[in-house]
């Protein structure tokens, strides 16, 4: 059977979830010890030297990158496919996928560092969720206008562009920030949520509870460490929030990629 390492809160392995369970490919969704800590090892270790969530392992393959793995994925089912048809229309929808992954995301892993692990309180706290709600809505802005007339972002039917915004989108909900009533963004959410690939996907997240757990006393004890990559450092920074940098650098609860070998 198909291994994908998940977390059920991470976009990303969402997203390949989601177009497994439209392919009808059966697999195992274990989520990997020591994630995060900073501190994977074993099978998951070996697969991605990146430690990070999704990984999926289909025999001899082992394959990271949420990106790279719905690629594996449509390559070796591609019925139903996920891509459109026109050339012009796949670029559209993997544009799509890089905003939605590249510059999205880092807003809702932003309010996760606030509202969950407790790195700003106050007035800086403030500041941070304000750029946030400003930026999220500047977002739903594009993509009402990506979305058009379509029924799908895909176009006429359900595929890669959809599994690619649903779960940052119900994320920014989960948030406080649901799309403006009676637009066209809000009536997609709500039909896509209805799909069972997805609905099945999201109730898996909104299953996950950490209130058993203080993360933010982890954090603070340096025992859970977030990855700053790329995109959620420049977030960060751009949002008012150098200080909690600096001090995550000081306190050593915050991590980037580790050593490749």
């Amino acid at each position: 059977m198909i291994t994908v390492f998940d977390h059920p809160l991470s976009p990303y392995a969402q997203k390949v979830k989601i177009a497994l369970r439209e392919k009808g490919v059966a697999f195992e969704a274990p989520l990997p010890g020591g994630l995060g800590a900073g501190g994977a090892d074993g099978a998951f270790a070996a697969a991605n030297p990146r430690a990070e969530v999704p990984t999926l392992i289909d025999g001899d393959a082992r394959i990271f990158d949420s990106t790279i793995i719905l690629e594996y994925i449509e390559d070796k089912w591609p019925t139903p496919a996920l891509l459109p048809a026109s050339p012009a229309d796949r670029a559209r929808v993997r544009m799509i996928e890089e905003v939605m992954d590249t510059h999205y995301e880092a807003i809702n892993w932003g309010l996760g560092e606030i509202n969950w692990f407790k790195r700003a309180e106050g007035d800086l706290a403030d500041t941070l969720k304000a750029a946030a709600a400003e930026q999220t809505a500047s977002f739903y802005r594009w993509l009402e206008l990506e979305l058009g007339d379509r029924e799908w972002f895909n176009g006429d039917s359900f595929g890669w562009g959809d599994l690619s915004v649903v779960p940052h989108v119900n994320g920014s909900v989960g948030a406080g920030f649901a799309p403006p009533e009676g637009s066209k963004l809000a009536a997609w959410l709500k039909r896509v949520n209805a799909r069972p690939s997805v609905k099945t996907t999201a109730d898996e997240a909104r299953g996950f509870s950490t209130a058993l757990v203080d993360v933010a006393a982890l954090v603070r004890q340096g025992l859970f460490k977030r990855e700053y990559r790329d995109h959620r450092l420049e977030w960060m920074i751009k949002s008012g929030g150098v200080d909690v940098v600096l001090e995550g650098l000081k306190a050593d609860n915050i991590r980037f990629n580790p050593p490749f070998a």
